[in-house]
């Protein structure tokens, strides 16, 4: 109890300073006192300062009894990660070492006590060194490649989220050191840092205008792997496939106004569309066999075809529908209504949700788009963590096997955003 109220504490102040802290950056006399100040508060000094405590906290946790100041510090330090951001941003400070120093840094915070709880039997040595492994390999082997062919290195949103992953799995493991009651995921987590790891130097070494075309084709091979799964009965898992799939979804018209993308995106983006959030999910209702299975799983499919058609050769051309609003919910919403029910109703009441599913998906009431209103308008660190609380419970879900609970998150995220969906359709200068 004692650790879990000094990483409240912490957490609690640090957030609170990150917060107060990117309000009062843009005023004039912090930006002149940032700049009287900068072997303080430059964000290369910033990067330094954190890794130092961290490796601080680290030899005060496995080297003194002290192990509650470290995890004090640890954690402050690890929301520091933000701030650096915040000033190089904000005062124009960003630098070609900055971009190579803030991920070293991020790795000096979270590997030393990863390794060091992997020793003392928290978690797999093995999964540790994986990570340690790719983390180096893209450090320092990536980056030079990406150096010579003149690419960025800068952190993308993968490396982003798996750093924030491995901030909170360094102080679930202090938890577990000292309490055997919670339930041990650390491996879990470990590889899906690993597999973000991975990722995060795969795709800095794409050109920028295929990652659209990319994120398409993986979300279209998530909705043939859900068909695969779902034929043979591991529902649960198929689910979990066509969610994976909407990540991409959500990511791929983003990266496409970004960065561009190929004649041939938008058919495939459809098509990806179609699969995972049509037929997937039609499959998925016949497969459960509840009262009227085969007719509603047809109607959600021709639900679904009607909603993406009005999209593509009606609601884009539209010129009183603003930008970033849709024209009834769109269709990865409407297939996490009868996905999340069909993990957590008896599936004699699928149907409702199917039939509710498509009403709303073919009905004129608007919805804000995710990507492009509600996720510009929530605080990046608070994108981050939240996506990063999210790894964390479906590795839960994993390691508890409870598809009821995974079932009730779904229903949970959907109703949620359908709330501030409509919420947030009036225009707003980020979304801009």
């Amino acid at each position: 109890m004692e650790r879990l109220l000094v990483i409240i504490a912490a957490a609690s102040l640090g957030t609170g300073f990150y917060f107060w802290f990117s309000r009062t950056i843009h005023k004039k006399s912090m930006q002149e006192f940032v700049f009287s100040h900068l072997w303080l508060l430059h964000p290369n000094a910033i990067c330094y300062w954190r890794a130092g405590m961290a490796i601080f906290g680290f030899f005060l946790y496995f080297y003194s009894s002290l192990q509650s100041l470290a995890i004090f510090i640890f954690t402050f330090a690890a929301i520091l990660d933000g701030v650096d951001g915040v000033v190089a941003r904000t005062c124009d400070l960003t630098t070609e070492l900055g971009e190579w120093l803030d991920p070293v840094c991020d790795k000096l915070t979270y590997l030393p006590p990863l390794v060091g709880f992997a020793y003392a039997g928290v978690m797999s040595p093995e999964l540790v060194w994986i990570l340690v492994g790719v983390e180096f390999l893209g450090q320092f082997f990536a980056r030079k490649i990406l150096s010579i062919l003149r690419i960025s290195g800068a952190a993308n949103n993968f490396g982003k989220i798996k750093a924030i992953i491995c901030f909170a799995l360094v102080i679930y493991c202090a938890l577990l050191d000292q309490n055997n009651g919670f339930i041990n995921m650390v491996n879990e987590v470990m590889l899906a840092c690993i597999i973000l790891a991975s990722a995060s130097i795969f795709f800095k070494f794409i050109p920028n205008r295929l990652y659209a075309d990319i994120l398409s084709s993986l979300n279209f091979f998530c909705g043939i792997a859900s068909l695969i799964l779902t034929h043979n009965g591991y529902f649960a898992w198929a689910i979990f496939a066509i969610i994976l799939g909407q990540l991409f979804d959500l990511f791929d018209g983003r990266m496409a106004s970004k960065h561009g993308g190929t004649k041939y995106g938008p058919y495939l983006d459809d098509i990806a569309d179609f699969v995972s959030f049509g037929l997937s999910p039609a499959y998925v209702i016949l497969a459960k066999d509840g009262s009227y299975a085969t007719f509603f799983s047809l109607v959600f499919f021709v639900g679904v075809a009607y909603r993406l058609v009005r999209f593509v050769a009606v609601d884009k051309k539209r010129t009183d529908l603003p930008d970033g609003i849709f024209n009834g919910l769109p269709s990865p919403a409407g297939a996490l209504i009868v996905l999340g029910a069909a993990l957590c109703v008896n599936p004699d009441w699928l149907w409702i949700f199917a039939a509710l599913s498509v009403g709303l998906m073919v009905s004129h009431v608007r919805f804000a788009h995710f990507g492009r209103v509600i996720l510009k308008r929530i605080p990046k660190p608070l994108f981050f963590l939240t996506s990063a609380v999210i790894i964390v419970i479906i590795a839960f879900i994993l390691k508890t096997k409870n598809a009821q609970m995974f079932g009730y998150l779904i229903l949970s995220s959907v109703t949620l955003y359908m709330i501030v969906g409509r919420k947030w359709l009036q225009p707003d200068s980020r979304d801009i």
